[in-house]
């Protein structure tokens, strides 16, 4: 059944009607709204008291209104420069930009983005971790898309892999390369205290444009020595080449490194291989600034097969 509209549904319908016309509300308005809210009293009122409460509710009433309308005017106001502003920008970013809109060089013929699939953030933010030397700085953004040849895959997918722990503390060896990048439980692989490492092995020689290394970015970890090499051999003795390294005091006694510490989050550590040549790849560690022991959630190298 259809509610009848009462007095106070008119009135509010004439506020609404009046604040969009205009900022100072008429006389004969005022007067006739204060009536109606009076009427709509079932108290009765003595005569001189309702000219004195119908005087304060004119004032009060009067002062309400006026404030409404005027913030609704400025509203319109901010909203109209808004939108001026906003149409300048789009004319100005239509006649001046000549490049991409990331400002971004196009990828070079024959080359485009690794297919690098990353996994849920499991922290917000990369604060800084105290007492960490050569720490860089947190990009604040995702990190660019690394670019290589058309056809560049993740060669490292399902790969064997050993360790010099050969009976880690937690998880399997295999966990390191079964694709699968997230921080919880059951996806990482805990090796003991002290430098550890562990080899991949492609099976075959590839031409390696880049390796992603997530150690555990659960929480905010720095780990300590991290070194990346490929070599032609699984003892690593011939062809071997260093790719990254922080050890920055030689404490891994496999030289002194120029690379910097960073917190490791669910982008990876990403490494330049720079068109490198090999079969085998391996990535060292000696502890993080939370614990002594050294965590591996997914090694992936991205290259091709040598034809």
């Amino acid at each position: 059944m259809k509610r009848k509209e009462t007095n106070l549904d008119k009135n509010i319908s004439r506020l609404v009607k009046l604040t969009r016309e205009s900022d100072i509300p008429s006389e004969k308005f005022v007067d006739s709204l204060i009536d109606d809210a009076l009427n709509e009293l079932d108290q009765p009122q003595q005569d001189q008291k309702r000219v004195e409460r119908k005087t304060t509710m004119k004032l009060t009433l009067k002062k309400t209104l006026a404030w409404a309308a005027g913030l609704i005017i400025a509203v319109g106001v901010f909203s109209l420069l808004k939108t001026n502003l906003f149409d300048r920008q789009n004319e100005y970013a239509k006649e001046n930009i000549t490049e991409p809109a990331n400002n971004k060089p196009a990828p070079a013929a024959g080359q485009a983005p690794i297919p690098l699939e990353l996994p849920e953030a499991q922290f917000r933010g990369t604060p800084q971790p105290t007492r960490v030397p050569n720490l860089e700085k947190p990009l604040g953004r995702l990190r660019d898309p690394f670019m290589a040849p058309i056809g560049t895959i993740n060669v490292a997918a399902g790969k064997p892999v050993t360790s010099s722990d050969k009976f880690p503390i937690i998880g399997e060896l295999e966990l390191i390369t079964d694709g699968d990048k997230d921080a919880s439980d059951g996806s990482f692989v805990e090796l003991g205290p002290g430098l550890q490492q562990v080899t991949v092995d492609l099976g075959a020689k590839h031409t390696i444009y880049a390796i992603v290394a997530w150690h555990y970015h659960k929480q905010e970890r720095v780990y300590f020595d991290v070194v990346a090499q490929v070599a032609d051999d699984a003892d690593f003795t011939s062809n071997v080449v260093t790719l990254f390294n922080n050890d920055i005091d030689n404490s891994a006694k496999l030289g002194v490194g120029t690379g910097m510490h960073y917190v490791d989050t669910n982008e990876g550590k990403l490494i330049n291989g720079k068109g490198t040549q090999a079969r085998y790849v391996r990535m060292y560690s000696k502890g993080n600034n939370d614990n002594d022991f050294n965590h591996y959630i997914e090694i992936a190298v991205y290259g091709k097969p040598i034809e």
